[in-house]
C-alpha cells in the first residue's frame, strides 16, 4: 500500500512540474480576445480596458476581435475551436454563456463542456432608459406610459433573446404591462432608433449608455441591480421604485477554449485579479458604471453554474425560442 501511495504521489508531482512548466513563458505571442458583440456595448468597453493593461503588464500585444452574429453565437464558437494555449480568450457575459444554452435549439457549442472560466472582470447593471420626448421621469410613470399606450409603447434590444429583451419581459411581468419588443441586430442600432425616437424605451447596459444620459440625449429611470450604482447614485433601482425583488446585475468575464492548461489558467486570473485591485483600473471601471468583481476559477464556475440554471427559467417564461 505504502508503495502504491508512494506511486501516486510522484505521479501527482510530476503532473504538477507539468502544468507549472506549461505556463512558463507566456504569453509568447500576441493574444486576442474575441468579443462576440459588436463594437459599442458593455462586452466591447470592458475588453477594451483590459486588453490594453494586459498588453502593458505581459509586454505583448493583446488585441480585441469583434466577432459578432447570431446573438454572439459566431465569435463563442470561434473562440472554442481556437488552440487552448492561452493565446485566444473570449469575453463572456450572461447573454452569451447563460441565456444562449436555453434560447437556442442547435446550438453548436457548449458553455460548460467547450470553455474554462478563467476569470471575472466586472459587474455591470443594466440601466431603463427612455428618449426625452416620452412623458416618464420614473419607473411608476413608465409603468403608467405603458398602462395608457395599451401595448403600443415600444422597447428595443440587441435582439431576441439578449439580456435587454428578456429585461423587458421581466419588467412587463413584474409592472403588469405590456409594451412591443422592437428587435435589432446589435446593441448599436437599437440605441441609434431609441435616441432618433424610432422607440421609447430600452433596458441596456450602463457603459452604452452613460455618455448618452450625460449629454441628455436619453433619460435614466432605474437601474436593475439590487443597489444603485456607484457611478450614478442619483438613479434609483427598480427594487425601491415598486418592483420589489427586482435585481438583474450581470457578470463579464473572460473564458478559454476548454483543454487550456491550469497553470495558464491560473496565471491569468492572478494577474487579472491584480489589476482589478489597482485604483486606475477601477477608476477606469467607475467611468463605464462597471463595478470590479475578482473571482477564483472555481468561483467563476459556480457563478456560470448558478445563472444557467436561473435564466433557463427566465427565458422559458418569456415563451422566446430560436431555432
Amino acid at each position: 500500500m505504502m508503495k502504491q501511495w508512494m506511486k501516486w504521489f510522484a505521479l501527482a508531482a510530476l503532473a504538477a512540474c507539468a502544468a507549472g512548466a506549461s505556463a512558463q513563458g507566456y504569453p509568447s505571442k500576441q493574444v486576442r480576445i474575441i468579443v462576440p458583440q459588436a463594437p459599442g456595448g458593455a462586452s466591447d468597453a470592458l475588453s477594451r480596458i483590459i486588453a490594453a493593461k494586459l498588453g502593458e503588464k505581459w509586454g505583448q500585444q493583446v488585441i480585441v476581435e469583434n466577432r459578432a452574429g447570431a446573438g454572439g453565437n459566431i465569435g463563442t464558437l470561434e473562440a472554442a475551436k481556437a488552440p487552448a494555449d492561452g493565446h485566444t480568450l473570449l469575453l463572456g457575459y450572461i447573454g452569451t454563456h447563460a441565456i444562449n444554452p436555453s434560447l437556442y435549439h442547435n446550438l453548436s457549442w457548449d458553455p460548460i463542456r467547450d470553455f474554462v472560466p478563467v476569470a471575472t472582470l466586472a459587474a455591470v447593471p443594466f440601466v431603463v432608459v427612455v428618449n426625452p420626448s416620452l412623458a416618464a421621469s420614473t419607473t411608476q410613470e413608465l409603468i403608467a406610459s405603458a398602462r395608457t399606450a395599451n401595448g403600443k409603447l415600444t422597447y428595443s434590444s440587441a435582439g431576441n433573446g439578449s439580456v435587454n429583451h428578456l429585461l423587458g419581459e421581466m419588467f412587463d411581468s413584474a409592472a403588469g404591462v405590456k409594451m412591443t419588443h422592437v428587435p435589432y441586430k446589435g446593441a448599436g442600432p437599437a440605441l441609434a432608433d431609441l435616441i432618433g425616437g424610432q422607440v421609447q424605451v430600452s433596458f441596456t447596459s450602463m457603459p452604452s449608455v452613460i455618455g448618452h444620459i450625460k449629454s441628455g440625449k436619453l433619460r435614466a429611470i432605474a437601474v436593475t441591480s439590487r443597489a444603485r450604482s456607484e457611478t450614478m447614485p442619483e438613479v434609483p433601482t427598480l427594487a425601491e421604485s415598486g418592483l420589489p425583488g427586482f435585481d438583474v446585475n450581470p457578470w463579464f468575464g473572460l473564458l478559454a477554449p476548454a483543454a487550456t492548461p491550469a497553470a495558464i489558467v491560473s496565471q491569468i486570473n492572478r494577474e487579472i485579479n491584480d489589476l482589478l485591485a489597482t485604483p486606475d483600473l477601477r477608476a477606469r471601471f467607475a467611468g463605464q458604471g462597471a463595478v470590479p468583481l475578482a473571482t477564483s476559477p472555481a468561483e467563476f464556475a459556480a457563478l456560470l453554474k448558478q445563472d444557467i440554471e436561473k435564466w433557463a427559467k427566465v427565458v422559458k417564461d418569456s415563451g422566446a425560442k430560436i431555432d
